[in-house]
């Protein structure tokens, strides 16, 4: 007499499920991990009159020859808006936007 097996193996169906569920997780949690412009406890500054940017810890003042980020215009990640659109300008030692030279 043969006795049933009670463990099946997984059909194809199963796995493309579970693949699909992975692909998904892995999908979406990447979308959270994007390059932080800076590390936990820290904020972004520009240099003054000039390309660049440095991160500070949130406890402290900007360093000499540099200023905060306008209200509403930091960026927070690499390539994103704010990221991209200081790649051009800077601030000025009065506080005003300024767009860079061209670099020729």
């Amino acid at each position: 007499m043969r006795t049933a097996n009670r463990l099946r193996t997984p059909s194809r169906t199963t796995l493309g499920l579970a693949l699909a569920a992975a692909t998904v997780a892995l999908l979406t949690g990447a979308c959270s991990i994007q390059d932080a412009t800076c590390g936990g406890g820290e904020y972004p500054v520009l240099v003054v009159g000039s390309a660049g940017s440095a991160c500070v810890p949130d406890d402290e003042e900007p360093p000499k020859g540099y200023a905060r980020y306008p209200e509403g215009k930091v960026p927070e990640h690499v390539g994103d808006k704010w990221d991209t659109y200081w790649t051009t300008r800077t601030i000025d030692e009065n506080g005003r936007t300024v767009d860079l030279p061209d670099e020729n």
